[in-house]
Parts: C-alpha cells; sequence; structure tokens
C-alpha cells in the first residue's frame, strides 16, 4: 500500500508517555460475490447444507481438472468497481498464490496480484461530528475462497469442508487514509452499503460474506511509517474498532517501553477483546507469485464496462444528494435514511406527495425505534410505507392530532392495521367542532378563577389552560382550535 499525504488530525491523535501518536490504517475488505457458481466452476455458492455438498472436481483439485471463470463474477466484481469510482482496468492477469492450508486443495489460491480487474478509486465518509473524509481504494482484484477446517467434530482428527472452495471473492484494499478506529467502522459500514446497493455481496457478516484484514501501525505526528501488524478475518465492525483500539495501544505500549514492534498477523479475541500472534508477516515474494497458466489474461471492452455502468442503480452518496435537495432534509437525516436501500425506499413511498420532513421524523424516530425493539429489518416492519403515510395523511387533514397519531402508532405496530380502521375502531378521532371545545373551556375557565387572573399578567401560563382541555376531552380536541378559543375568551394576545 501507499501513503496518500493526510495532515495528522488533533481529534485522532492518541496520547501517550511520549507525547502525540498518530494512527494509520489500512483495510483489505473482502466481500463474497453475489452469484450462483462459484468463479471458476458450476457448483452453488449457497450458503449452509452439509459438509462438502457444494464441491466440484475442479473445486477439489482433481488432477486433469481446469478452471473456467465465471463471466458473472466478472462482471459483479466491475459494477463494484464503478460503485467506488474506480478505474476499470480492461485487461486483467489471474496468479497463483502459492501457500498451503489443509483446506486449499490446490496448494494454491487463484487471484490477481500486480495486474487486478479494478484499479485506484475513492470513497467518502460522512463521521458523527459533519466532517466528510476521503479513503482511497488501492484495488480490487477477484480471487477464490479456500475451504473450512472443522476441529471441534473429533477429540483426535480435524476435518475439512470444502463448500466455500472456489466461491468469488472481491477483495478491496484500501490505501492507508485511515486515522481512527471510528473511521474504520465507517468505512466498512460504507463499503457494505455500497455492495448492497449494487447487489454484488449481500454484507452478512455473520455467514462470512463480509470480513476484513485491517493494517495497523503508530507513529509520532511527521515521523515515517511505523510498522504494522495484520489483525486477520474480523467479521464484526463492532470487534474492528475493539481490535483496532486494542491493536493501537499495545503497539504504543511495546514503543514507548524500549521494544520495537514486529511486523506479524495477528487474531483478534471478542471474549478477552484482545489480538494475539498468529505468524509472522508474510511479503508478497514469499507467495511466489506467478501468471496462473491454466487461464487466459481477461481482457475486456469499454462497450462492455459502458453496458454494466448504464445498469448502476443510484448510490447512496447520490441519494443522499438529491433527498437533500429534493425534500429539504438534513444531512444528518438523508445519511440516516440512505444507509440502506431498503430504508430510502420505504421513506420515498411515504414522502411522495406529503411533508418530507414530517415522514423522515416518523421513519427515522418512532418506525426505526419499533423496529430496533422487535429485532427486525425495515421488509419485516408490521407497519407498511401506505399505512405510515395514510397515518401521516390523517394528521395533515386533522382528523387525529399528533398526540393521538403516536397512541395510533402504537396499535399499528402491534396490529398491523391500518391507521383509519384505528381510528374509527377506538374512538380517537379529532374534535374539530368549536361549540363542543367551547364547552369545555367555558367549564374550565369557571371552575379555576385564580388561574384566570393569573394568566393576565402571565400569558405564558395559557399552556395550563391547553393542558386542562386536552386533559378533558381526552386529547382529542384540536389544539389550534383549542389556543385560539382560549385566547379570545382569556383576552391574551400572541406572544
Amino acid at each position: 500500500m501507499h501513503e496518500r499525504v493526510r495532515t495528522a488530525d488533533k481529534k485522532n491523535l492518541v496520547q501517550g508517555a511520549t507525547g502525540d501518536w498518530e494512527v494509520v490504517i489500512g483495510m483489505e475488505v473482502h466481500a463474497q460475490v453475489t452469484s450462483n457458481a462459484k468463479l471458476f466452476s458450476g457448483a452453488s455458492t449457497e450458503f449452509g447444507g452439509e459438509p462438502n455438498d457444494h464441491v466440484s472436481l475442479v473445486d477439489a483439485a482433481m488432477p486433469g481438472m481446469l478452471p473456467v471463470i465465471d463471466e458473472a463474477c466478472v462482471a459483479q466484481a466491475v459494477r463494484t468497481g464503478l460503485g467506488l469510482k474506480s478505474s476499470i482496468n480492461l485487461n486483467s492477469v489471474f496468479a497463483r498464490k502459492n501457500y498451503f492450508y489443509p483446506d486449499l486443495p490446490q496448494g494454491y489460491q487463484i487471484s490477481q496480484y500486480d495486474q487486478p480487474v479494478v484499479g485506484e478509486g475513492r470513497i467518502f465518509l460522512d463521521m458523527k461530528d459533519g466532517e466528510t473524509i476521503e479513503v482511497g481504494i488501492e484495488r480490487l482484484h477477484l480471487e477464490q475462497d479456500a475451504g473450512k477446517s472443522l476441529h471441534d467434530q473429533h477429540p483426535d482428527y480435524s476435518y475439512v469442508d470444502l463448500n466455500r472452495s472456489g466461491v468469488a471473492l472481491m477483495e478491496i484494499v484500501s490505501k492507508p487514509d485511515i486515522r481512527s478506529a471510528e473511521e474504520a467502522k465507517a468505512y466498512v459500514t460504507k463499503i457494505r452499503t455500497i455492495l448492497r446497493y449494487l447487489g454484488t455481496c449481500d454484507g452478512n457478516m455473520d455467514e462470512g460474506s463480509l470480513r476484513a484484514d485491517i493494517n495497523v501501525s503508530v507513529r509520532h505526528p511527521g515521523d515515517d511509517l511505523g510498522t504494522r501488524c495484520e489483525v486477520k478475518n474480523v467479521n464484526s465492525i463492532r470487534f474492528m474498532g475493539q481490535a483496532i483500539d486494542y491493536e493501537v495501544q499495545r503497539q504504543i505500549d511495546v514503543i514507548e517501553a524500549g521494544g520495537t514492534i514486529d511486523q506479524e498477523t495477528r487474531l483478534f479475541d471478542p471474549k478477552t477483546g484482545e489480538t494475539r500472534s498468529m505468524r509472522s508477516k508474510e511479503e508478497a515474494h514469499d507467495y511466489r507469485y506467478f501468471p496462473c497458466p491454466d487461464l487466459l489474461p481477461l481482457e475486456l471492452t469499454q462497450a462492455y464496462v459502458d453496458e454494466l455502468a448504464k445498469d448502476l442503480p443510484e448510490l447512496p452518496d447520490g441519494k443522499k444528494a438529491r433527498f437533500i435537495e429534493d425534500y429539504g432534509l438534513s444531512a444528518y437525516d438523508a445519511g440516516v435514511l440512505v444507509t440502506a436501500r431498503a430504508d430510502a425506499d420505504y421513506f420515498e413511498a411515504v414522502a411522495k406527495g406529503r411533508d418530507a420532513k414530517m415522514a423522515a421524523n416518523w421513519v427515522t424516530s418512532d418506525l426505526f425505534g419499533v423496529l430496533n425493539k422487535q429485532g427486525k429489518s425495515i421488509e419485516e416492519s408490521p407497519v407498511s410505507a401506505a399505512h405510515l403515510g395514510e397515518l401521516i395523511d390523517l394528521i395533515a387533514d386533522n382528523t387525529i392530532s399528533g398526540r393521538i397519531a403516536k397512541e395510533v402508532f402504537e396499535h399499528m405496530a402491534e396490529t398491523g392495521d391500518a391507521p383509519a380502521k384505528i381510528v374509527k375502531e377506538k374512538g380517537l378521532k379529532q374534535v374539530t367542532d368549536t361549540g363542543a371545545i367551547e364547552k369545555v373551556v367555558d367549564e374550565i375557565i369557571a371552575a379555576n378563577p385564580a388561574q384566570v387572573e393569573q394568566v393576565k399578567s402571565k400569558p405564558k401560563t395559557l399552556g395550563w389552560f391547553v393542558g386542562q382541555v386536552m386533559r378533558a376531552t381526552g386529547g382529542k380536541a384540536n389544539p389550534q382550535a383549542v389556543n385560539e378559543i382560549l385566547r379570545t375568551k382569556l383576552e391574551v394576545g400572541e406572544e
């Protein structure tokens, strides 16, 4: 990886006994390609199944079996590169990366080295403090996954499951532009969002579809890059943050105690929150890369790339900008809504022809709150976009008040019923009859002469009367009408 120049940010510096330390992080995200077939064989990529159910002779490296590139996997890699604003290399080469693992039947991995299918690109991270950070993409290359060693099936033996052997992976390598655990988490979150929008990876980290290797080093600001350690195969964004925080402090402690950092590969243990040494870090030459003799160079045409580019969906950054421009949303609300494509689609269905800011508030606050509580995704929402839109309509035409709408929404989340049905069945329709409201107002004024005298000298106490009227009507009185009638009868002007 090559370093871009990024000025040390004081807020990201870590304080040590010998002064401030700057953290330098590069990420290697391994994303499983969404495809029906593996990269070099027609075997199924379906998750699960009995061990070694989804294995072809090619995946098992039987003698004489030759790999054949799956075009759908290539298309997905190109689409991902375009989504990452990266250059697409029309000529790329598959290479053999030589190393031994029991679950790597060939004794080498078919990957790409110095001629990847996707070159340099960039993505932008919207941080919580409002800052936007650019992170460079070094490359994206295609490679086949290895199998899986099973160590808990027998007390004396390890078993090998080759169901994942040959599954297509996209390795997305960042430049070392990341300066904190929070930035690293935001980076992987953004990568996953883009992949899901594109449909090129499902991003299911608990199934191993997305995982990351994290390269961490520390240095005093302005110094040369420090020795990096790689934390391998972390499959949780939360764990990534914990691993980085631990590794940063470990390296600082070692250096400040007079020691040196060994370049090595480490593993993160979620139970202890610590990283531990796995092996000394390999360099590229250790793998003895050479072009795979079984595969011709991969040659694409610009017309092929252009055709794929035409069918790309609107991506998160573009959608966010449109939400701000077309709907008048804040950058924060727009950012929350575009985090998942399904969330954005739901919002647009609710906002169509309605107050977009009100729609955004209902979706991001009330709906997301219910979904989080129930542990459901937006696709599983008990409240449909059509029903939430109808609820907003009932508020807009004064059928119900905003206060009553909260109660109606709770019933919608429990039953899935339409809001109009709930309002009718529970008698929650707002009282807009000014005669009925006046009657209640007159009764409250007559019963509270002391408060009537007080409101004349302290107009702000009018709110007490509003509360009494709303309580007397079960919250059904139209708040605007209540305020107008009270001001007239109590001779209180507008503040």
